[in-house]
């Protein structure tokens, strides 16, 4: 149990302590653990996500605690586990691989006469194989002893393994996406655990996943369509397009809100791309699209949410730029504040 009585929740973040500068510095203490996830293997444009944790830990100190909405809610323990630079290591060293290996493709060479580019994709893919399970075990292992969890990536490939985690403590739910992209190609440039693929191989694979909302959508191709519209039930996807054309007409964003979440079932994991955003606030994400939201509509958004009695069981923050540490981790620290507080909210009523 942590002693709180010399913590002063007003003055400037201590270096010296953790997330947000809070004096949570254990697992053990700690109501709600942050796994960070420093890879970026598949990344299809701008690099830089797998180098966002320490700028956005650097930026959290820089959070004012008080919160109308929130009240003490940190007193509960938001914690960060160390980065496993092992793991920034190999994906380093995969994300060469991954950046000669699509060259050589889009140059309209045939893989199967190359025996470097057959070994390549075979290494990038038992990569992402060891990058699922590395994040599952970790994952399972906090919710085996009551902990919440929230990822940290990293790319969005990243919280595959933690979302089959939660699927064996949950029987069901839902999936809301704040994104750019859709996420749904299968196996991107031949990468099985591409970024551009991790709501496909979640729908795929985790049965347990009922229900996929997506929002802000704004960038995807034709297989992604035809995939949403193959599956009414399942997929509902909020475009980005259509949302601000209802809008410039005339709806409310609350209106907008009250049937986003009327589409989400009881139990609800937030998967949170940055690129989601207007890329004014995240500039250095790796594939940035024109449109999107601003920050507190998603706040609001989180919000109605927990009010409506639907149960948040976890979140990921991913695709956060890192090439300049004051802009995109600033906007990361905070957008990750939020979701701390909400997902920690939503588990103690």
């Amino acid at each position: 149990m942590v002693d709180l009585s010399n913590f002063d929740p007003n003055s400037v973040g201590n270096p010296e302590n953790g997330l947000f500068g809070l004096p949570f510095n254990n697992v053990e203490d700690s109501g709600l653990v942050i796994l960070p996830v420093p890879w970026e293997v598949t990344v299809s444009y701008g690099s830089g996500a797998a180098r966002a944790i320490e700028p956005i830990l650097k930026a959290s100190l820089q959070i004012d605690l008080f919160d109308p909405d929130y009240g003490n809610t940190w007193q509960k323990g938001f914690f960060m586990m160390d980065l496993d630079k092992k793991i920034l290591t190999k994906s380093d060293y995969l994300r060469k691989e991954a950046e000669l290996f699509v060259d050589y493709i889009c140059h309209g060479d045939e893989v199967g006469k190359n025996n470097f580019m057959c070994k390549s994709i075979r290494d990038i893919n038992e990569g992402g194989i060891y990058l699922n399970t590395w994040v599952y075990e970790r994952a399972k292992n906090l919710i085996s002893k009551g902990k919440l969890v929230g990822l940290l990536g990293g790319d969005h490939s990243t919280p595959y393994g933690y979302i089959k985690a939660l699927a064996e403590t949950h029987e069901s739910f839902g999936i809301l996406q704040i994104d750019a992209h859709c996420d749904l190609r299968s196996a991107y440039e031949g990468f099985t655990y591409s970024h551009a693929s991790i709501m496909y191989n979640v729908l795929e694979d985790i049965p347990q996943v009922n229900k996929l909302v997506q929002i802000g959508i704004r960038d995807f191709c034709e297989q992604e369509w035809d995939y949403i519209q193959q599956h009414p039930d399942r997929v509902k996807t909020f475009f980005d397009r259509q949302i601000k054309e209802r809008m410039y007409e005339g709806e409310s964003w609350q209106s907008l809100v009250d049937e986003i979440v009327a589409q989400l079932p009881d139990k609800v994991y937030l998967s949170f791309d940055i690129d989601g955003l207007d890329p004014k606030l995240c500039p250095n994400t790796g594939t940035p699209v024109q449109g999107g939201f601003e920050a507190c509509q998603i706040i609001y958004l989180i919000k109605k949410i927990v009010a409506s009695g639907r149960r948040l069981i976890g979140f990921d923050l991913v695709e956060v730029g890192s090439n300049n540490e004051v802009a995109d981790a600033n906007v990361g620290a905070r957008m990750l504040w939020h979701l701390c507080n909400w997902l920690t909210i939503s588990n103690n009523k």
